[in-house]
């Protein structure tokens, strides 16, 4: 750290001010009364050590922290300019170097305060707990100060020894010295490997190196065991003992560093070169044994780093100056026992030395209450950094909780900052300086007392002038202090119990919202609860964590407002509720793409319409609801939509039964198995029961019309069966034989319910109990039923095996797609386990095992697959190719569809490779193709690739392909006049995009060079109609849209002198902009080059047209009717009467309807001033102006009279300068202009001191390089 002395603004000022006639010295005094050129402006000291010897300052950085009992902490350090980072004066506080500190606080959780001394070092206040202050210091070391680096040279195949397998040596060595090490790629031709840490780092990894390297050198390698203690001889001060051997032999010598505690000296190179380092070595080692002796002396341990010096520079500058080696015991050691070792004649000099670098620092301590410690350091450490700048070689440092300061430094300048600190509490505690006092306040009001973001607490901080420290949370403590000016701190006092009395008065009121609002209620990010309390900003809102499932919003704070927040987040709760309605529509599951629309466009257009939210079921889920959200009055008008389009699409219809309400749960069931039962049986219709409590007693069924009269009839039974008497069975049977005892299309549980009038209830996927089947019905059918079901289950569970024989043609078509038929047969069969003979095998016997009736009716469905592949037939259906992908439809779904509708199997050809032909050529040979004689080919015979081949009975393949024509695209023209060809298109295609989306066509309009009428549409029978429709509605849309136009097209203008156009536009366009909107019309002012500057032309509608000019004409007339009068106003009353941006002048303008025009500088009549506007307001605007004129120019008189009083006459001015004599500005002695060839700086030259922004030619001159 360097020393920087400071000429103060007190000092400087006396000698730019000049003394007292009767004090200055005349010119032939003593000219020595001056400051030299050093003293002044005193040089920054050499980093490195100087060879006389001089003290180098003591690095903060380097300098040991003593341990501490109390575990917050403040330490200041300094960074030099010569090694700070990040240079760049002129941002300080921003950029990298802020970036940088704000991670350390992060990383650390200590807190950093930065400041900029005059020698442009850096100063850092660090404060927190001793761990985080150290890992903060750490950080600032690494990140802020600039990292020493060396490059060492060892031979390029010396490298990968470094390297080590995998990396790991170099990675091991890097943890060892706590470097970073970079060894050139293979392919750079470089053996420089780089290092960059510490200085003790770059020593350690440096010597690891050469080791590594010299003991893979077979040249000359030789190790010399010296005694650790005589390394110091060896090397010599500086290292440069050392470096002379390796100049004067050539051979190269690693001396392990002292941190290392090694004896071992390795030395490589030729074998006559590391032969004669031996040698010399040895000499000095023999000598130094024989000639050198030893005294200990005891120093403190706290003072052997100033023994050290900064990086060891003082052990060197002992050895360089006397000869002697200091031996210092290791930091970790509790030894204070200091060995010197040397000649006998030296020991003396070297000991005297010793001593002098021990006393040459001191730690001392001033008293001081811990409450003063955030007085004494300042507002972003101020006061501290004025005594650091000065003295930056102490170490002052505060420990919260202990009532002193601990100084650490040179004795001298300790002393000095001492007594500074000293004088500084003695003025803090004086009669009426400073005072605290402590008030007892319940922690559950801390914050409240705090407030938001701090904001109460700020406002008594800022008002009284004091700080106030509340206890954090952790620390439970009533105890809050006050500190600063005794009246602050006694008004401070009674505003904080004030505050906490009322707080105690507060209402604090507890509101029920339901969970789900609470995330809405509170918004993104926090934004809508931010309105709610920038609105009630005195009442404090708590919402109950998520994970809580509480619906208790809490109020607190003074009795009205919270009323007032309590009746405004009701009346948002309320809105929300009416918006939340939610409503369930069921729609049968094949008619939602059609509520969905092509690419989303119905679903849009309804939510839009209706202003709901709607959610439609996944595609795989089996649920058939649409759920509508919103408000009441717009669900159902989404609701009543969405039922419309269902209508429409397929013969739906909607009864109501009435039904008594009480009956309404048992009809259900539990979990509504019942109504679900009802709802699968006939057909899927849809069964709404009003809401449980409404007391309605209608029941609405919706679908099929067969349906829903079937769906009638049962629900009605039920109902009547309810009233009568019900009664309900339970059974249990195996989840695989349901499907049985259902039978396909319920067959077998109807005949159940025919025969004793029961209902039976299978479970569902989503029940729990896959076993349980409820019965349902009088006693008597209930009874019935479950004896009949009962015999059922019990012969199911009686396992029998049968054969049968299948022709081994047909086993492929049972065993394919990995058993999907037998698994299909297993499931609707109550798991019949169907086994096929061995492929290869050509036995016929296939073997059925299960239950009997199961294995029977298996047997039978089984019979019926043969029979149907025994009469299955293949036929062609011919569709040219470029049909096929539409009639396959997206993903396969339509040919997926027509496959499964007539239980047929259908292949398409592969696609046929245009380019064959043409580049495969048919080549002849003798008048044949490749030699061979081939068969003529059928010019009328349909293509391979347009044969689609359909497998499966006669008549479903018959029919499957009547369905397949069906799907082929038909092309039919439309006649459309040619120029609205482009209307129809749109926009970048979007126009007809639209409407080839919605009709589901493809519309193809010819291209613009054809002038063609004819427009194509192609697509499917029964989607050309709509569409022809829809393009023909938007012709006639178009042609009176092209009506529309021409008539909004008409003309006019009107003549207007130019000087009224920036009156009729308005400010800011407001007028003109009003008469266009008013009229629906287009108005364009001429443009500045054009001939007819008068001319103002308007199109639009015609009536439209003429009633805007007529609005034109009537401010022209209105504008003709205004006189200008100029008046004179001083100019020096100008700016007041124009007033901040304008303020002034735009409210007198408004106020009398008036306009002012003030003259611009340069002005002939700077006074002049000009008013427009009608006769009656230009005369009371010129009164109030000249009213406004006198008012001010008083203010103006006094304000002169005053300044005349503030500055000296002409006349004394003189005097005083006569009395002075000419002044020779700041004088000094022996600066480097008077000692070379330099001249002096030229106050005058813009050279030597530049104005801000003008450039400058760089020059070398005695003030050093300059920094712009």
């Amino acid at each position: 750290m360097s020393s920087v002395a400071v000429l103060t603004q007190e000092s400087f000022n006396e000698h730019r001010s000049g003394l007292l006639p009767e004090q200055r010295p005349s010119a032939g005094e003593d000219e020595d009364a001056l400051p030299t050129y050093k003293e002044a402006f005193p040089p920054l000291p050499e980093k490195a050590a100087s060879p006389e010897g001089t003290q180098e300052t003591v690095n903060a950085w380097t300098s040991k922290i003593r341990p501490l009992k109390s575990s917050i902490i403040t330490q200041v350090f300094h960074v030099p300019l010569e090694e700070r980072k990040y240079k760049d004066i002129n941002q300080f506080g921003e950029g990298d170097q802020a970036k940088v500190c704000v991670d350390i606080m992060h990383k650390t959780g200590a807190h950093l305060e930065l400041s900029l001394a005059k020698d442009q070092g850096l100063s850092i206040m660090v404060s927190g707990k001793l761990d985080a202050v150290m890992k903060a210091r750490k950080e600032i070391v690494s990140r802020l100060q600039t990292q020493a680096s060396a490059t060492v040279g060892i031979p390029k195949e010396h490298h990968r020894f470094v390297i080590g397998k995998n990396g790991e040596k170099l990675q091991e060595l890097e943890l060892k010295t706590a470097t970073k090490i970079q060894i050139p790629r293979p392919d750079d031709p470089s053996n420089q490997i780089k290092i960059s840490g510490t200085k003790e780092g770059l020593e350690k990894a440096k010597h690891e190196i050469l080791l590594i390297s010299a003991e893979q050198d077979k040249r000359a390698v030789e190790r010399v065991n010296i005694d650790k203690v005589y390394h110091p001889f060896i090397t010599g001060a500086y290292n440069k003992l050392v470096g002379d051997m390796m100049q004067e032999t050539g051979a190269r010598i690693n001396v392990p560093p002292p941190s290392v505690n090694k004896s071992e000296i390795v030395i490589t190179g030729e074998k006559e070169q590391v032969a004669l380092a031996v040698a010399m070595i040895k000499k000095i080692y023999e000598d130094k044994k024989k000639n050198a002796t030893t005294i200990a002396v005891e120093v403190k341990k706290s003072q052997h780093k100033y023994v050290i010096g900064p990086k060891g520079n003082t052990l060197q500058e002992i050895l360089d100056k006397t000869g002697v080696s200091v031996e210092i015991p290791p930091s970790d050691s509790s030894s204070e026992t200091v060995i010197l070792r040397g000649e006998p004649d030296r020991l003396g000099q070297a000991l005297t030395e010793v001593y002098a670098k021990a006393n040459s620092y001191t730690v001392s301590s001033v008293s001081a209450s811990s409450w003063l410690h955030r007085f004494i350091i300042g507002k972003k450490g101020q006061n501290l950094a004025k005594i650091t700048q000065q003295m930056p070689k102490v170490h002052i440092e505060f420990t919260e909780g202990e009532d002193k300061i601990t100084l650490e430094g040179p004795t001298k300048d300790v002393q000095m900052v001492q007594s500074q600190i000293e004088a500084i509490v003695t003025d803090l505690v004086s009669i009426n300086r400073m005072d605290y006092a402590e008030i007892s306040v319940d922690p559950k009001f801390h914050r409240h007392l705090i407030g938001k973001g701090g904001v109460n607490i700020n406002r008594i901080k800022e008002l009284h002038k004091v700080t106030v420290r509340i206890p954090p949370d952790n620390e439970k403590s009533n105890l809050i202090r006050i500190e600063g000016d005794p009246q602050g701190v006694q008004e401070a006092k009674k505003e904080l119990l004030e505050l906490a009395s009322r707080m105690e008065n507060e209402r604090t009121k507890d509101l029920i919202i339901e969970q789900r609002f609470h995330r809405a209620i509170i918004g993104q990010k926090g934004e809508k609860i931010k309105e709610v309390r920038d609105k009630f900003p005195e009442v404090i809102i708590n919402f109950p964590d998520p994970a809580q499932k509480s619906d208790i919003v809490q109020l607190r704070g003074p009795r009205t407002e919270v009323e007032k927040c309590s009746k405004f987040m009701q009346k948002i709760v309320a809105e929300m509720v009416e918006n939340s309605y939610s409503v369930s529509v069921p729609i049968f599951k094949q008619f939602h793409r059609n509520i969905i629309g092509k690419g989303g466009s119905n679903i849009k257009k309804i939510r839009e319409e209706t202003n709901t939210k709607i959610d439609l079921p996944a595609e795989n889920s089996n649920s058939e609801m649409i759920v509508i959200t919103g408000k009441k009055a717009n669900c159902e008008a989404a609701r009543n939509r969405i039922l419309a389009i269902q209508k429409e699409l397929a013969n739906i219809t909607e009864i109501e039964v009435s039904i008594p309400s009480k009956l309404h749960n048992s009809l259900i069931g539990s979990k509504g198995r019942l109504v679900r039962s009802i709802m699968e049986e006939c057909g899927g219709v849809h069964i709404h029961f009003p809401t449980e409590g409404s007391g309605i007693d209608k029941v609405t069924i919706r679908g099929p019309v067969e349906e829903v009269e079937k769906a009638k009839q049962q629900l009605l039974g039920l109902a009547e069966e309810k009233q009568t008497k019900s009664h309900t069975a339970e059974l249990r049977a195996k989840p695989e034989y349901h499907k049985f005892l259902i039978g396909k299309g319920g067959g077998n549980i109807r005949k159940v319910r025919d025969s004793t009038g029961a209902r039976i209830i299978f479970p569902t996927s989503d029940d729990k109990d896959q076993e349980l089947i409820t019965v349902v019905g009088t006693e008597e059918a209930v009874q019935e039923a479950q004896k009949e079901l009962e015999e059922l289950i019990k012969s199911l569970d009686n396992v029998v095996e049968d054969t049968m024989n299948v022709d081994p043609k047909h086993h492929r078509y049972f065993v394919a797609r990995r058993g999907q038929v037998l698994r299909d047969l297993a499931d609707e069969y109550g798991g019949v386990l169907v086994s096929f003979p061995r492929t290869g095998s050509q036995s016929e016997k296939v073997t059925l095992k299960g239950a009997k009736e199961c294995v029977e009716a298996a047997k039978k469905r089984m019979q019926e697959i043969v029979e149907d592949l025994d009469a299955q037939v293949t036929i062609e259906c011919v569709i040219p190719q470029k049909f096929h992908r539409s009639i396959m439809g997206p993903k396969g779904s339509r040919i997926q569809q027509i496959t499964r509708d007539h239980n047929v199997q259908i292949k398409f050809p592969e696609r046929e490779d245009p380019q064959v032909f043409s580049t495969n050529p048919m080549v002849f040979e003798n008048g044949e193709a490749n030699g061979e004689v081939k068969e003529p080919v059928d010019p009328n015979a349909p293509k391979k690739c347009d044969v689609i081949v359909l497998s499966g009975r006669k008549e479903r393949c018959d029919a499957a392909v009547e369905a397949l024509k069906a799907l082929v695209p038909v092309t039919i023209e439309v006649e459309v006049p040619f120029e609205l060809h482009r209307y129809i298109i749109g926009q970048k295609g979007s126009g007809i995009r639209k409407m080839m989306d919605e009709f589901e066509v493809n519309i193809q309009v010819p291209a613009p060079d054809q002038q063609s009428d004819k427009i194509s549409i192609t697509g499917l029978a029964h989607h050309l109609d709509r569409a022809k429709e829809g393009l023909l509605e938007r012709v006639k849309e178009l042609q009176a849209e092209q009506e529309d136009r021409a008539l909004r097209s008409f003309k006019l203008t009107i003549t207007v002198d130019p000087k009224y156009h920036p009156k009729i536009i308005g400010r800011k366009g407001a007028i003109i902009t009003n008469i266009r909107t008013e009229h629906d019309v287009n108005i364009q002012f001429p443009e500045k080059n054009d001939e007819n500057q008068d001319q103002i032309t308007i199109t639009g509608y015609e009536h439209k047209a003429i009633a805007a000019r007529d609005a034109i004409k009537a401010i022209v007339d209105e504008l003709e009717e205004m006189i200008s009068e100029d008046i004179t106003l001083d100019s020096r009353v100008h700016a007041r009467i124009i007033g901040a941006r304008g303020k002034g002048i735009r409210k007198i303008m408004d106020e009398f309807k008036v306009d002012l025009r003030f003259p611009q500088s340069g002005a002939a009549d700077p006074n002049l001033v000009t008013v427009t506007g009608r006769p009656e307001l230009v005369d009371e605007a010129i009164d109030h102006l000249l009213n406004l004129e006198e008012e001010y120019m008083a203010d103006v008189v006094e304000n002169e009279a005053k300044m005349a009083y503030m500055r000296p006459s002409g006349g004394s001015a003189a005097a005083m300068e006569e009395n002075r004599g000419p002044s020779k500005g700041f004088v000094v002695r022996e600066a480097p202009w008077t000692t070379g060839n330099e001249k002096a700086p030229d106050m005058t030259s813009s050279e030597d001191f530049p104005s801000f922004g003008a450039p400058v030619t760089t020059k070398t001159s005695p003030w050093g390089p300059k920094r712009f």
